[in-house]
């Protein structure tokens, strides 16, 4: 437990650099593993979630070398050594992949086609997370997949969840209609296509972050897009790029701050290198939408990077409330706990729909951020349009301190600490040790910007 006491911030100033983004981190570090030769990754994240990814990589017998422990190291290196989309071995026990869903969902499409079995397991809360949604499709391509199985007696409908057991098999093309957006299965499933004989088809429902197939085609894939639709050839070996890679800010981090600044008075803030993914950029889009005052300028810097990469540049706003569409959820799903502090103290009625994805995350992200936020005299509910979700938040003058919890997830805890800084009053927070999952330098650069 690491409790933590914030107080109400009154200017943000400085510049800062985020971690590298663990979604690329992870898909660089696995694609590199499949594929003929060195890879090397520059400003590799130093984070819990990517160190599982390293872990389980390293138990399947690939060589994975350079600095990963010291989180406060600059522009750390990994190094990967690896011999082909075969050059798995099977490993001496389960493989532990901690809360990281990433680590698991991927892998899973990787394990799908190799010829031995592993058991995977996890920690508490992606244990209670469906996975139904990546091995029915797996299944359909020829894996042999065991799963903890649990049937919902008032739906009548049945789930699985961890632990997974998974025998790879020879593996056959299928088109599929994904009929929920997301990327991990849709990378799973992509990644499993490398074993495949024939054309894999997968059809998104909507557009989601890409990062999977810019880093397949830089590394050889036949992989080809159009619209919503991803055609990937199997059985192409991937080449290992001749250059070190390098993975970008992560912006989903930086989502904090560029909030943070919008929503304190006499505040700007200086992001640098942060990946400007258009299938990542919901969340500037939806604040500039609110009024606030966001800059992007790109950094052509000769980095070797999948990833369209420069500068967010964030200054105190008046927000106003705005209407987040359910076709927009995909590209800004881990920044929605962040959005909702940014929409309690907008001017009017925010409303964000179809936003049932954020109770299967780490935590039921909707029903933790409804707790806290009202906690702090936030009015905010949430509401049901059929099958459909929505939130909507008044905006209040001011938020006042309280005492708040994590539910152990990273996301909800940062965001809390970005509420308490807008607070009057002192805001007490249970514990942010889950932070460490994807941003441990957290705390530290908000010092930097509060002069703390």
């Amino acid at each position: 437990m690491r409790p933590f006491v914030t107080r109400p911030a009154f200017r943000l100033k400085g510049k800062i650099f985020p971690p590298g983004d663990k979604s690329i981190a992870h898909r660089y570090i696995i694609i590199g593993a499949l594929s003929r030769g060195l890879t090397r990754i520059k400003n590799f994240p130093a984070n819990k979630d990517c160190f599982y990814t390293i872990q389980a990589l390293r138990k399947l017998g690939i060589k994975i070398t350079g600095y990963f422990d010291n989180a406060h190291k600059k522009n750390p290196t990994i190094n990967v050594f690896a011999k082909g989309r075969f050059g798995l071995t099977k490993p001496g026990r389960p493989i532990f992949v901690g809360n990281s869903g990433t680590t698991l969902r991927l892998l899973l499409g990787v394990l799908a086609g190799q010829n031995f079995k592993v058991i995977l397991h996890a920690g508490e809360s992606l244990s209670r997370r469906p996975m139904l949604r990546v091995t029915r499709p797996l299944r359909m391509m020829g894996a042999k997949i065991e799963a903890r199985a649990v049937k919902n007696k008032k739906e009548g409908k049945s789930e699985e969840y961890l632990p997974i057991t998974i025998k790879g098999n020879k593996l056959n093309s299928i088109s599929y209609r994904m009929p929920v957006a997301s990327a991990q299965v849709k990378s799973a499933l992509l990644l499993a296509a490398l074993y495949a004989k024939g054309t894999t088809k997968v059809i998104e429902p909507v557009k989601t972050r890409d990062h999977t197939e810019r880093i397949l085609k830089l590394f050889k894939a036949g992989i080809k897009l159009k619209q919503n639709t991803i055609y990937i050839k199997g059985g192409k070996e991937l080449i290992a790029p001749s250059r070190v890679v390098t993975v970008p800010g992560d912006i989903s981090s930086a989502a904090f701050f560029i909030t943070l600044a919008s929503i304190i008075p006499d505040s700007q803030v200086l992001i640098r290198n942060v990946s400007l993914n258009p299938s990542r950029l919901g969340i500037i889009r939806v604040l500039k939408r609110m009024g606030a005052d966001i800059q992007l300028s790109t950094n052509e810097s000769g980095r070797l990077t999948t990833e369209p990469m420069g500068n967010i540049l964030a200054r105190s706003s008046n927000l106003k409330g705005a209407i987040i569409r359910k076709k927009e959820i995909p590209s800004l799903i881990d920044e929605l706990p962040v959005l909702m502090v940014a929409a309690s103290l907008a001017r009017g009625r925010t409303v964000f729909e179809g936003v049932g994805e954020l109770r299967v995350k780490e935590t039921d992200r909707i029903d933790s951020m409804m707790e806290n936020l009202k906690r702090m005299s936030a009015n905010i509910g949430v509401f049901k349009e059929g099958k459909s979700e929505n939130i909507i938040i008044e905006g209040v003058k001011e938020l006042r301190g309280a005492r708040v919890r994590s539910f152990a997830d990273h996301r909800t805890a940062m965001s809390m600490v970005v509420a308490g800084l807008a607070a009057t009053g002192a805001t007490k927070i249970d514990d942010i040790s889950c932070i460490s999952k994807s941003y441990p330098e957290f705390i530290n650069h908000l010092k930097i910007l509060t002069n703390r």
